[in-house]
């Protein structure tokens, strides 16, 4: 047994007293520092988006050395805890730089299951409700976690996926003894990053230019699976590392024990020389009074580190080419913030901002210039280039402003990604501070788009015209829980602007959110005792073919399909060439509202990368000054919003919940309750 967790908390607090700051310095997780390398040369276009509010982050990448030390380190210790592993590195943008397949291993082609536990208990071998019980390749586990430490985590916090696990549950803290507590505060993230987003760049097997673009697709999705960290180099995070070695791709339903898990110790000697500063780990930084969990495994807790590359490969295991995803060799991570990236600083005739970061091709070209709306079949008076611009540059300056949530030091300023779609769920602009989380540029797509359906006169039918796939996905069948759920027989017909954390509720597997004996939320697992985060409700469903599509992919090394770069089996939006709304899919966590003029819906905002607060407050805020700044546009009139909505639960009325913004939020000012009002 662990020794308890308050005495192992007392002895973390103690050495990290004593700790050296600094990229990977010495601490309860760490090694000693690594080498800096030369100086990268400057991206093309140069970085003209610096030296404003924000700092970028320094350019620094992972070279093939760094990659080899990297998993001999975590070789050796699977060795010593006879735990043979599947082990990837990823960079910050998500390639993945190696996948190293030890011998006796699942074998990276080989299968695990995703956990069957649910909040019951473990379910039956018959149970196949979700993704719960599935079959799915090791690599693909391993690679999913490299992805989750990656791309959680920036220069102000190292988030760990244990820490994803911590904080996508259904209550939060997750325990036995919270249940009561609402969900986790990035309840839903793990599917995003999904393997057929559109956003999100795919493996180039020729190489070349732009084959290190990003970022890149995870293929399950963000994991909750503890064994998977942030890699950094001098305080800037340059990728992540996973480890797959017990057969379980799971989460830890329990926050109050200390577990002994031998994949996290694996990816924590990985890590050594390669660790965050201890400043910034996630067991620094607190959400509604509760410490967040970087790992539950110690330095102290290893054996003497092996670092030597030669000696192991080829012998002790050998690198694997996972399809879809390398080709089974070592190459060097990109420096993020450079154009081959994939993420750079903006030019000024993309972005007035100084401080504004956009997603290009390599070639120079912004991916996702700003542009008027495309859904003039549909709305009468689209979104103009103008008004799309203004709303960018008015959630910008909300950033620039707020104080952040998950950041530190202390003070710092609210780092996040924007992005602004029409009613077909378009693209019309994304851009980003230069260090905030990977993560929050697909998620805001995702919020963004889901704003802007469900408040669609559209949204019912279109789930309605969803093929079903029994007994893993029925889409349709959401659309009469919601009516009956509501009371309302026009429910999903545009009569109720829906924001992200209105849909959040309804989303829930207990309403009101966390209250133990309430009824599942419509858009939910059908029974609360089902729910697991592998099996969340419409979410998952409007998504499963897709992963399972992938999987299959994979898992055959390229012989049946892949998933189209489209995600949901909505119908396409007819005269578009095969558009769909959700080409991301959904989110189901805080961020964003959809965009009106006057009473018709024209779009959706969508923000994500520092509390969910935050988020609602720089879309609900930032949009609300856009419409000030240049009229005609604005949040849905008061009357429609879903916080109207009050759902009858026989001994109780409950009323949803529309944004919710944080009090004193700004660095710049003391004004209190900035959202009333609006």
């Amino acid at each position: 047994m662990r020794k308890p967790f308050f005495t192992s908390a007392i002895s973390a607090a103690a050495l990290l007293l004593t700790s050296c700051g600094g990229g990977g310095g010495s601490n309860d997780f760490g090694g000693t520092p690594s080498p800096s390398p030369a100086p990268t040369p400057a991206p093309t276009p140069p970085p003209t988006g610096t030296g404003g509010a924000f700092t970028a982050p320094a350019q620094r990448s992972l070279t093939v050395t760094d990659v080899q030390t990297i998993i001999a380190q975590a070789v050796g210790e699977a060795q010593a805890r006879n735990l043979p592993s599947v082990i990837a590195v990823v960079d910050r943008v998500g390639n993945v730089l190696a996948v190293f397949d030890m011998n006796g291993s699942n074998n990276g082609s080989s299968e695990i299951t995703i956990s069957n536990r649910q909040i019951g208990g473990l379910a039956g071998p018959s149970e196949t409700i979700g993704l719960q019980g599935q079959k799915v390749p090791a690599a693909a586990a391993a690679i999913a976690k490299a992805v989750t430490g990656a791309y959680l985590s920036s220069g102000g916090n190292a988030f760990s996926s244990r820490t994803a696990s911590q904080i996508a549950q259904e209550h939060f803290p997750p325990a036995p003894t919270t249940a009561g507590l609402e969900s986790g505060p990035l309840f839903g993230v793990q599917f995003s990053q999904l393997p057929c987003s559109d956003l999100s760049q795919r493996f180039n097997a020729s190489g070349g230019a732009g084959s290190l673009i990003g970022p890149k697709r995870s293929p399950l999705g963000l994991a909750a699976d503890p064994g998977g960290f942030p890699l950094y180099k001098d305080g800037v995070v340059v990728g992540g590392i996973g480890v797959m070695g017990d057969g379980d791709y799971a989460f830890d339903p329990n926050i109050l024990d200390i577990e002994v898990n031998d994949e996290e110790a694996v990816a924590l000697a990985g890590i050594q020389g390669f660790a965050p500063p201890a400043s910034i780990t996630a067991n620094r930084i607190s959400v509604d009074g509760t410490s967040l969990r970087f790992s539950d495994m110690l330095v102290s807790d290893l054996s003497p580190l092996q670092s030597n590359f030669a000696a192991i490969n080829n012998s002790v295991g050998k690198l694997l080419a996972v399809t879809g995803y390398t080709s089974g060799s070592i190459i060097a991570g990109t420096a993020y913030g450079t154009e081959a990236s994939g993420i750079r600083a903006s030019s000024p005739s993309e972005f007035a901002n100084r401080d504004a970061f956009v997603l290009t091709d390599g070639s120079g070209t912004n991916r996702y210039p700003i542009r008027g709306g495309t859904d003039a079949a549909a709305v009468t008076t689209p979104l103009t280039a103008t008004e799309v611009r203004a709303i960018l540059e008015e959630a910008f300056l909300i950033f620039s402003r707020a104080r952040a949530q998950i950041r530190q030091p202390l003070d710092s300023r609210m780092q996040a990604t924007v992005s602004v779609v029409d009613t077909h769920g378009q693209i019309l602009g994304i851009v980003r501070t230069p260090d905030g989380p990977i993560f929050g540029t697909d998620v805001s797509l995702q919020k963004a788009r889901t704003a802007a359906f469900f408040s669609n006169t559209v949204a019912g039918q279109q789930l309605l015209a969803t093929p079903t796939f029994p007994p893993f996905a029925n889409v349709p069948g959401y659309v009469q829980r919601v009516r009956n759920f509501l009371g309302d027989a026009n429910a999903l017909t545009g009569t109720v602007a829906f924001a992200d954390r209105s849909g959040g509720n309804l989303s829930r597997p207990y309403f009101p959110d966390g209250e133990i004996g309430r009824p599942p939320g419509p858009l939910s697992v059908e029974q609360s005792a089902r729910f697991s985060p592998f099996a969340v409700g419409l979410q998952l469903d409007l998504v499963f073919p897709n992963i399972v599509t992938h999987v299959g992919f994979v898992r055959s090394g390229g012989a049946t399909p892949d998933t189209g770069q489209r995600c949901t089996q909505l119908p396409p939006i007819p005269g578009t060439g095969g558009q769909v709304r959700l080409a991301n899919g959904i989110q189901i966590f805080p961020g964003s509202v959809p965009i009106f003029r006057g009473d018709k819906l024209i779009g959706g905002i969508g923000v994500s990368g520092d509390g969910i607060d935050q988020d609602d407050m720089a879309s609900f805020l930032g949009l609300h000054n856009a419409g000030e700044r240049v009229g005609g546009i604005g949040n849905a009139p008061k009357s429609i919003r879903a916080d109207n909505v009050v759902v009858n639960l026989g001994n109780a009325n409950v009323r949803l919940r529309y944004v919710n913004c944080p009090f004193a939020p700004f660095l710049d000012t003391n004004k209190q309750n900035v959202c009333e009002g609006l």
